[in-house]
């Protein structure tokens, strides 16, 4: 053999390893993406459930309960923007917004005894629970979705790759500024 062609079949070696690592590579940070999607869609599944719910819940306690119009019209108004966002992004904010009026909603209901007491409402009530309970957990797979793929799309080597192929970061789903802190209901 000589020092040509073993230099040959060096080359060709190294180059049949690249391809390998740039396919195997790619499809991982495809398979990563994909995953991100999806928990993505599992959190939109739990949200719409959540703004499908709620306005029954509304009229419930509107029906019972005379207070602030307020409180109606955040939720509505979130729930508007929840239905007209187009990114991700809008619909986390839309989301953060929700939260905060069914904060303000919850709160209130604890002054009317009387409305916990009807069974439509404990039912609409453990309903919510239920869902809020799978926003939790679908928010939770999608951050860690998210934090596996920013993972692979920042380490060395594999970020080569990511930003050959237009892969970047995605973004968390975080709580807002002051979401620690209960709601103020004034009647």
């Amino acid at each position: 053999m000589t020092s040509s062609s073993r230099s040959l079949y060096i080359i060709l070696g190294v180059a049949a390893l690249l391809l390998l690592w740039v396919w195997t590579g790619y499809n991982g940070l495809v398979t990563a993406k994909t995953g991100v999607e999806a928990s993505w869609a599992q959190v939109e599944t739990q949200y719409q459930r959540r703004f499908d719910l709620v306005p029954n819940l509304v009229s419930t306690v509107k029906g019972a309960a005379a207070f602030e119009q307020d409180t109606f019209t955040a939720i509505t108004a979130a729930r508007s923007q929840w239905q007209s966002a187009g990114s991700r992004d809008d619909k986390i904010t839309a989301a953060s917004g929700f939260d905060s009026a069914l904060s303000r909603l919850l709160v209130t209901v604890e002054a009317y005894p009387q409305l916990q007491a009807t069974q439509a409402f404990r039912d609409l009530m453990t309903q919510l629970e239920g869902t809020e309970n799978r926003i939790a957990v679908a928010r939770r797979d999608y951050n860690l979705s998210v934090q596996t793929y920013n993972v692979l799309v920042a380490r060395f080597p594999r970020n080569i790759l990511a930003s050959m192929f237009g892969f970047g970061p995605e973004k968390l789903f975080a709580s807002d500024e002051g979401a620690d802190k209960a709601p103020a209901v004034k009647f």
